[in-house]
């Protein structure tokens, strides 16, 4: 098994505590749903009103003097009623889909998921009522409104994203959290929930079996509240909104009814979390049975149709970038070959799919031979044992080298690799032979989905990440891929080449 690494966990002061309470009492999820509320319409306004004084031109602006003002006067107000009626209804989905609901703001896809599913429901409603009712509904609405709307409210909800994450960092806009379980659970609950802080978890205190008041949480400095038979009061000396069941080992299914019962509706919330982790979204269905909420996680698959997806996407994606970025290649081969001795392209062998060996390519950034230093490198800086042969300030770089490594343009011949099938766009980064036969169990994962220029863990801290963490966002990309995942990375690996933070290196 992985070690678990260690997260720091931030206390709650008294005044933190009374800021929360505060947020609390406004109730803090109504005041971001009315904010978002408010610029969606504005959007939307922006967007829809925008649409129609474009077409309203196009449509009237041709017609010259044979046009009536009295014509053009009567078009603008039915085209008005009908932009007043389409931002009314598109208001009315993004609500009735819950697109402002606080379990889904804030983090993870459904959000943008669910704006996007509300829009093309909603506008292919609006088309199929057009063609029965023979109106006449200038196409504009659906060719530029939909796309432009559904652009525009994601990237005004990506905004306000940033916002909710800097205000969370603070402990505001956040649910407050009462573990309840053993002391086992409750610790990773609460490492996990301080690891990913912008989903909106803030732990205020613990209810554990030793119920010892005054102590911490572990090696924590989260307050122990009481002991699973005192939530209610631990509740109320907290201030917790949200009670979060950590393990049943000392709370029979009575017990935990009970405390469901006792929470105030609307404002105070319970969560049962399962002894589950690194499990995405679309993997897990609960279903009820004999009023037993059982969960469904579906087991990872790669072949048939995901397989065929994920090659047609790297095949496209591969050759449309390699088409886009031959001038910039070409000028980084010249620098590589003019300013050091030695070939442009730099072939290792690494292990690929299901273990299978094959050439990946890069710009040479290195001095020649620079494989025949590396073993007395790692055993210097005493990192020979671990599977990940990093080498901090690495003296074998060149001078064009550290440039291209920072900004990742080293890696662009891999392009081949994908366009040839030997990796894939996103996916675990390919390793040697050295260090996957360091592999644990757990690490042998990687080996079952196609390796990648690109990754989880690349866009999550690069070279300043552990092997713990790699591993660990390298398994959940595997157990959870999807091509929208891939997307969202390769949107962040784009984001972190343009703007290199200081862990690459």
């Amino acid at each position: 098994m992985l070690s678990q690494p260690s997260v720091p966990l931030p206390s709650t002061p008294a005044s933190t505590a009374t800021a929360l309470r505060g947020v609390s009492t406004r109730n803090w999820r109504d005041v971001y749903a009315r904010r978002l509320v408010v610029t969606d319409l504005l959007v939307l306004i922006w967007v829809v009103f925008g649409v129609q004084l474009l077409w309203f031109d196009v449509d009237f602006g041709d017609a010259g003097a044979s046009a009536m003002p009295a014509e053009m006067v009567r078009g603008a107000i039915s085209y008005t009623a009908i932009s007043v009626i389409i931002i009314v209804a598109w208001m009315v989905t993004l609500t009735v889909y819950g697109t402002r609901e606080y379990r889904v703001v804030g983090s993870g896809n459904t959000e943008y998921k669910l704006i996007a599913d509300a829009s093309m429901r909603l506008f292919g409603l609006i088309a199929i009522v057009a063609f029965l009712f023979k109106i006449d509904l200038a196409r504009g609405y659906i060719l530029v409104a939909l796309p432009v709307g559904v652009a525009v409210l994601l990237f005004s909800r990506w905004l306000w994203r940033q916002w909710l994450a800097i205000q969370r960092a603070h402990g505001k806009y956040s649910s407050t959290v009462l573990l309840v379980g053993s002391v086992p659970s409750a610790l990773h609950i609460a490492r996990e929930l301080a690891r990913n802080s912008d989903a909106g978890y803030r732990v205020v205190g613990a209810c554990v079996p030793t119920g010892e008041v005054g102590g911490t949480l572990g090696d924590t400095s989260i307050p122990v509240s009481g002991s699973v038979d005192s939530v209610l009061e631990a509740l109320a000396a907290t201030g917790a909104d949200t009670v979060i069941i950590t393990s049943s080992d000392d709370l029979p299914p009575k017990k935990v009814q009970e405390i469901g019962w006792s929470l105030d509706q609307g404002r105070q919330h319970l969560v049962v979390a399962p002894s589950l982790t690194n499990i995405g979204g679309p993997r897990i269905h609960t279903r009820p049975v004999a009023g037993l909420p059982l969960i469904h996680v579906e087991t990872p698959r790669y072949e048939g149709r995901k397989r065929f997806s994920k090659r047609t996407f790297d095949l496209l994606g591969s050759g449309i970038i390699l088409l886009l970025t031959s001038p910039v290649l070409l000028v980084v081969a010249l620098l590589v070959k003019l300013t050091s001795p030695g070939p442009v392209f730099y072939r290792q062998e690494r292990v690929g799919l299901k273990g299978e060996p094959f050439d990946m390519l890069k710009f040479r950034s290195m001095r020649a031979n620079a494989d025949d230093e590396l073993a007395a490198l790692l055993e210097a800086q005493g990192t020979a044992e671990q599977p990940l042969f990093k080498v901090q300030n690495d003296p074998r770089i060149t001078s064009i080298g550290a440039f291209l490594r920072k900004h990742s343009l080293d890696e662009f011949p891999q392009l081949i690799n994908v366009f040839r099938g030997d990796m894939s766009l996103v996916g675990p980064r390919p390793q040697r032979e050295g260090e996957v036969a360091l592999y644990d169990h757990a690490a042998k994962r990687r080996l079952i989905v196609q390796p990648g220029m690109t990754g989880l863990w690349q866009v999550s801290g690069r070279s300043s990440l552990s092997w713990e963490d790699a591993i660990r966002l390298d398994l959940y990309y595997v157990e959870n891929w999807s091509i929208m995942g891939d997307v969202v990375i390769l949107w962040r690996t784009i984001r972190a080449v343009l703007v290199p933070g200081k862990e690459a290196h």
